[in-house]
């Protein structure tokens, strides 16, 4: 196309009320985020109730202050993108029905994205030149993939977990050990003090062939190790059942990303989702990456935790495919990759 093409995008799958304004899926000319960490941190995780309350409050004026950084209004946007799924109902549906009221009033084609296609296109958003095919790691609170990225809205799951995500399991290892919530931040910068070899947690290896993930056996051992010594009464060092714990959810998830490389023949993988600021998955991935001539991507940190830009950069490459979503168009809580 020759012409330039302006997304207004609104993300609010859990607790961040996000709009943004990106051109040709690229250049993000405002990237607006309203947090609410301090509200859910006091409850120990997200409350989907409260997250959707806090929703509405917020996103009249989160997509005013993302029109006004843009210079924009909305007769300069061509498309609006919106979040539908997956992600907490509730939430989803404030986002959603917002974008089909602003459609609705401004004549603008709506075009609806998954939220785990959102968090891939953020590595588009960092690196201007990069192109599929490629391999990406999708690491987030909620959701672990690996997938194999053929082309913009195509892809291949090559691998998922079978139970909790690796976010899921630092918030609920972090709470164990008295860290408190949100627990990925909280347990890589503890476990900087802490010796990674200290204590041997198990990581997940199944009979079939398959590169799947299983965390919920490494929260347990994690569990188990704690009940163990309050039992006999002996001294819990936080920081290195923090490291220990962390270093055996990154090394299954640089192990089996980079195998994927392997069998996919790629030479290039993208981290995404809240994980991916991850300092030790940053290191230990771009260490190994170099060792076997494989490319590490990673988004700067705003572009892995959830925010718009991403919607707003996966809504581009639906748009010029002529993907637009209908008025009817619905929040899927457990909407799938791939799925439209």
């Amino acid at each position: 196309m020759d012409k330039d093409i302006k997304i207004l995008a609104i993300e609010s799958s859990c607790d961040e009320t996000a709009a943004a304004v990106v051109v040709n899926g690229r250049e993000v000319l405002s990237n607006i985020i309203a947090s609410q960490i301090d509200i859910h941190e006091k409850f120990g995780g997200v409350v989907p109730e409260v997250a959707s309350r806090k929703h509405i409050e917020a996103i009249s004026a989160v997509v005013q202050e993302a029109l006004d950084e843009a210079r924009v209004t909305l007769d300069d946007i061509d498309a609006i993108g919106v979040t539908y799924g997956p992600g907490l109902v509730g939430a989803l549906l404030v986002g959603v029905q917002y974008a089909k009221g602003l459609a609705y009033a401004t004549k603008k084609p709506l075009v609806g994205v998954n939220h785990i296609e959102g968090h891939i296109s953020a590595n588009v958003i960092q690196y201007k030149e990069l192109e599929p095919p490629f391999m990406c790691l999708v690491v987030s609170g909620g959701h672990t993939f690996i997938v194999y990225m053929k082309d913009h809205g195509d892809f291949e799951v090559m691998a998922q977990t079978r139970d909790d995500a690796a976010g899921e399991a630092f918030d609920k290892v972090a709470r164990a050990i008295g860290l408190g919530y949100p627990g990925g931040p909280k347990i890589d910068k503890i476990s900087k003090q802490g010796n990674a070899d200290a204590i041997k947690f198990p990581k997940a290896k199944f009979h079939d062939v398959t590169l799947d993930f299983s965390f919920s056996g490494v929260k347990s051992s994690v569990l188990n190790y704690l009940n163990k010594m309050k039992m006999k009464n002996e001294t819990i060092c936080v920081p290195d059942v923090a490291a220990s714990f962390q270093k055996a959810v990154v090394s299954v998830l640089v192990e089996n990303a980079l195998e994927a490389c392997r069998i996919k023949g790629v030479d290039k993988i993208a981290i995404a989702g809240g994980v991916a600021s991850n300092s030790c998955l940053r290191s230990t991935m771009t260490e190994e990456g170099q060792k076997q001539d494989i490319k590490v991507l990673f988004p700067e940190m705003i572009l892995c935790t959830d925010n718009a830009a991403m919607i707003g950069s996966a809504a581009y490459f639906e748009f010029i495919k002529g993907r637009v979503s209908p008025l009817t168009l619905n929040a899927i809580p457990n909407l799938k990759l791939g799925e439209r």
